[in-house]
């Protein structure tokens, strides 16, 4: 999973709809802290997007975030001021935006003149490409802005995929790919960070996955799963999961060693049986399945730029 990071295009698009909006971003901790270093999370006038911990020190935060005119750092005993029981402090950043200019690779701010080690760190990330962990250096923050090395194909946008799409499209790293038929086959919102693709031939888009995709296969179709699933095994791929009973993986398994692939490649039953068959007990189970994987980083995790959003 990649490093937390500064979601750019996350904050340009919450002030695109909210206006103003306050970014708090846990710059530094000592001791126990409920969230890690570049833990972030956006507030807006009624509303906030992301966390720094919860309880009374992301409480603490919005009040800050809600209160603030210019840019803030403040250290908060966790204990002592919040009485909260990790016994440690954390450094928390408030900056406001009404509108977002900044850009990557490595976002540095901070107040006076710029630090040798932060100068360092931006010569390394323009020069060698070296992404640095988010810090607090000399009162200059420093972090590198969000990427996701991981590049997930969801074909299928049934019950199962909707839940698959929630689950997934807010966590780090990943970049998800929806891929149907048509449309109406999806929700009107798509959710921030997820590319919506359609066309009466989905495998049209195979050709476009990067070679280390993970891929989640979940049509209304046995048909078109067997097509994709065929497909994908001349393409490549990172990992591939297709949904479906024992019986189903026994079948295909039939079928696509008569078309001459290996089925052992493809994991089938996808998720935790166990969890049971409600599309959300689904997609918890292939969370659970995919999170903990590392897959190589993508060359090109986003959507491909010679693919239009309805895939026509």
């Amino acid at each position: 999973m990649a490093e937390v990071g500064f979601d750019i295009e996350g904050l340009r698009r919450a002030v695109a709809r909210h206006g103003r909006v306050a970014r708090v971003v846990i710059a530094a901790h000592q001791g126990s802290s409920p969230r890690e270093v570049g833990a972030a999370m956006l507030v807006w006038a009624n509303g906030t997007k992301g966390t720094v911990g919860g309880g009374a020190l992301e409480w603490e935060a919005i009040r800050m975030a809600r209160a603030a005119t210019a840019t803030r750092l403040e250290r908060m005993p966790l204990g002592p001021k919040l009485g909260q029981c990790c016994g440690g402090a954390v450094t928390l950043l408030v900056e406001v935006f009404t509108e977002v200019t900044l850009t990557g690779p490595v976002i540095a701010r901070g107040e006076g003149e710029m630090p040798l080690p932060v100068r360092r760190i931006l010569t390394q990330a323009r020069n060698q490409g070296v992404r640095p962990k988010p810090q607090l250096i000399q009162g200059w923050m420093v972090e590198p802005v969000a990427e996701a090395d991981r590049s997930l194909w969801i074909w299928g946008a049934g019950h199962v995929g909707r839940a698959v799409v929630g689950v997934m499209a807010p966590l780090p790293g990943f970049a998800v790919m929806w891929i149907d038929t048509a449309r109406d086959r999806f929700p009107d919102v798509i959710p921030d960070g997820v590319s919506p693709l359609w066309a009466p031939d989905p495998l049209r888009f195979v050709p476009h996955a990067p070679p280390q995709a993970e891929h989640l296969i979940l049509t209304y179709s046995h048909a078109l799963d067997l097509e994709i699933c065929h497909a994908l095994l001349r393409h490549g791929f990172g990992w591939a999961g297709l949904i479906g009973s024992q019986s189903k993986k026994v079948r295909f398994a039939r079928r696509l060693r008569a078309l001459g692939q290996d089925p052992d490649r493809i994991t089938c039953p996808i998720g935790d049986p166990a969890l049971g068959k409600h599309p959300q007990q689904i997609a918890v189970g292939v969370a659970a399945q995919l999170i903990p994987r590392r897959a190589a980083p993508c060359q090109r995790a986003g959507r491909p730029s010679d693919m239009q959003n309805h895939g026509e």
